[in-house]
């Protein structure tokens, strides 16, 4: 079984037997790293990053560049294109262009039916759709999952997670519909 650095940190312990070094050389880690606590992201970027969400949820077409001169100018801080860059990788933003050729699809890639189409849709629990959207917080974002009915609006379930990772996408839908029920691929 193969440990990743973190969970071979944890095994790193205080014994008499051998010294903190020995145990770190014998879990292939660097001493320095077992000391090494990450500190974060200072007050400034914490403020840069809520600066950077607001102007971005109202301009999703600024690029860095822009919101480089917007944080200057408007609001003057001094700070760097390679800084807002990095917090704007942080936060997993891009701004929104048009692309080259999007219309033009992949040949090898499958073309899925819509299977709703032409669907009159009656009744309540016929048909569900699923959202995720993020939510941003002090120290970094949420993500919330809801599971909708599409003809009354009724949020069926929700969840918020730290991660987005398709077994926590498949655990709220368990969660909503009995687990005899469910069939997911």
């Amino acid at each position: 079984m193969k440990y990743s650095v973190a969970e071979r940190r944890m095994m790193v312990s205080k014994v008499p037997e051998f010294s903190i070094g020995e145990q770190c050389q014998m879990l292939s880690i660097h001493r320095s790293g077992f000391y090494y606590k990450p500190q974060g992201e200072s007050d400034l970027n914490l403020e840069l990053m809520t600066l950077i969400d607001e102007y971005f949820l109202k301009h999703p077409h600024s690029g860095v560049l822009t919101l480089c001169a917007y944080l200057c100018f408007t609001c003057g801080f001094t700070v760097n294109v390679k800084r807002i860059r990095r917090l704007m990788r942080l936060m997993g933003l891009m701004a929104v262009y048009p692309a080259k050729k999007l219309s033009i699809g992949n040949k090898a890639h499958k073309i899925y039916p819509y299977l709703l189409r032409g669907l009159l849709i009656k009744r309540a629990n016929q048909v569900w759709q699923t959202d995720i959207t993020y939510i941003p917080m002090k120290k970094g974002f949420m993500y919330m999952m809801a599971i909708i009915d599409v003809k009354s609006r009724f949020i069926l379930n929700w969840s918020i997670s730290n991660t987005m990772d398709a077994s926590w996408c498949t655990d709220v839908l368990k969660e909503t519909y009995p687990p005899d029920q469910v069939h997911i691929a």
